[in-house]
């Protein structure tokens, strides 16, 4: 992954959030809703058994 990757989410966010405010929903909702389903991906992430395994620990078909 590049050095800009930040930059790289950036813009697609802002792309994302346009997309949606042209469709009529308000800007501050999605914001919202994005910090929300982050906190959500923490949560899943915190209580998934295979997210801080070493690779030689998971199923081979995961690898």
């Amino acid at each position: 992954m590049s050095v800009d990757w930040r930059e790289d989410l950036r813009l697609k966010l802002e792309g994302f959030l346009d997309t949606l405010v042209v469709k009529g929903t308000k800007q501050a909702d999605v914001y919202d809703a994005i910090v929300a389903e982050i906190a959500n991906l923490r949560k899943a992430y915190e209580r998934d058994p295979f997210a801080q395994a070493p690779a030689a620990a998971l199923p081979h078909a995961l690898v």
